[in-house]
């Protein structure tokens, strides 16, 4: 071989050498500048799509501001693309599909148990049959307890609190209250629903046992669209008390079916602060819902009022309040674990979440090791005329422009809430 060939083949192994980073690096290189791109699965048509967009919209917000401190990794930036599930489990999986052919490597939901449950044993066949292209799954509000429990994943990590956790507080707050008599349980017919009826009954029989549980109902998610019937069973039973955990268009409807009944009943629930509910509920439901979560806009000495009130500045018609603490929680953990791993890369990813302690706008969170469960402060709180309203001084920033605003009632550490967990969680 010539000198000349020799130095032309050199050259062109040279440009060939170099052109592989650009080939090979992905989502889970350190060194690309691509942004790493977060599918969201949620609703974002049909009855439900109002929670949807709510999600959507604050996401996308946490992420600017990610994005505004540097981004991760030395100035990549996170992306999130949406995929529109219409909270079905089997449409769920279609668009996993596509997140999937599209590469990306991390996705985030939170509406439907039933459409976590399908996810999680998806991303499961596919992680274990792909191995290198594996699959982060980061659940912002799917609250089935059986997820960090007997169906527990390392690919898996909640950063809300589960059913069982929410019900403990709920019920410890009812069971203190005297008036309390009869109960009736209303809820979504999955699973869901199901594990919130029987923690209810499993927690009044321990706590109160002199409480009568009147009635009992389950109905088809997001298909009712006239609750009068179920109000009417709930009235004609004598409860002075109602337990649901019911979200979006199923919570809005049966609360307002039941102000335009008159049913005077006292709310327990998980979701009354959801999109719509507020304004479906009206300012005669004030002193009357109570309901369980990590945060809202009133809480004493808040860290995130500034954060808060940037989002609402901003925030899209429809859409006015910040909800999801959780969600911006759940990213910043996320960006604080690529950049402890040094990759994007999800098994490395993973291992740096597992057991990792955040500082929270609302104190310390850990994302419990054992069962990818994140132990964080919780609050339990009642909505109340607001300040201009002529309601407490301390209820200054009420829900929708409703004129009802949320309180405190406790706070509830993330010590007491936290629940043992039967999960055996199995490695790479």
């Amino acid at each position: 071989m010539t000198v000349t060939r020799r130095t032309a083949l050199a050259a062109a192994v040279s440009l060939s050498l170099c052109a592989v980073p650009a080939l090979v690096l992905g989502q889970g290189a350190k060194d690309s500048k691509d942004p790493i791109r977060i599918a969201y699965i949620d609703p974002l048509s049909g009855g439900m799509a109002n929670v949807g967009e709510q999600g959507l919209a604050e996401f996308r917000f946490d992420l600017d501001q990610i994005n505004k401190r540097g981004g991760v990794l030395g100035g990549r930036k996170l992306e999130i693309v949406p995929f529109d599930n219409k909270v079905s489990p089997q449409e769920s999986l279609n668009q996993l599909k596509r997140v999937i052919d599209q590469d990306i490597r991390f996705i985030t939901q939170g509406n439907g148990s039933s459409v976590a449950g399908a996810l999680i044993e998806a991303v499961n066949r596919h992680n274990e049959r792909n191995p290198g292209k594996e699959i982060l799954f980061l659940n912002y509000a799917a609250v089935d307890p059986a997820f960090t429990n007997d169906k527990c994943s390392f690919w898996h990590f909640r950063f809300d609190a589960n059913s069982d956790m929410k019900m403990e507080a709920l019920t410890t707050l009812l069971a203190k209250d005297k008036k309390v008599k009869k109960v009736y349980l209303i809820n979504q017919d999955y699973s869901f629903g199901h594990a919130v009826r029987k923690a209810a009954r499993e927690d009044l029989a321990r706590k109160r046992p002199d409480i009568e549980i009147v009635g009992d109902d389950l109905h088809p998610l997001a298909q009712v669209k006239d609750f009068s019937p179920y109000v009417a069973k709930i009235k004609a039973s004598g409860a002075d008390s109602v337990i649901t955990g019911n979200w979006g268009n199923d919570m809005s409807l049966l609360v307002k079916a039941g102000r335009d009944a008159g049913l005077n009943v006292d709310w327990y629930t998980y979701y009354a602060g959801g999109l719509g509910t507020p304004t479906a509920m009206g300012e005669a439901a004030a002193g009357h819902v109570k309901i369980i979560a990590e945060y809202h806009s009133n809480v004493a000495n808040n860290k995130a009022a500034k954060y808060d009130a940037e989002y609402r500045k901003q925030a899209p018609k429809g859409n006015p309040d910040f909800y999801y603490l959780r969600g911006k929680l759940m990213l910043d953990m996320l960006a604080a674990a690529i950049n402890k791993a040094g990759s994007a890369d999800p098994k490395a990813v993973a291992y740096a979440l597992e057991g990792m302690k955040y500082e929270g706008d609302m104190g310390e969170v850990e994302m419990r090791k054992t069962d990818h469960q994140l132990i964080q402060p919780l609050y339990l709180f009642t909505l109340v005329k607001s300040a201009a309203k002529g309601g407490p001084k301390e209820a200054k920033i009420d829900m929708e422009g409703s004129g009802l605003a949320p309180i405190t009632d406790a706070r509830i550490e993330g010590y007491v809430s936290a629940q043992p967990t039967s999960c055996q969680m199995k490695r790479p």
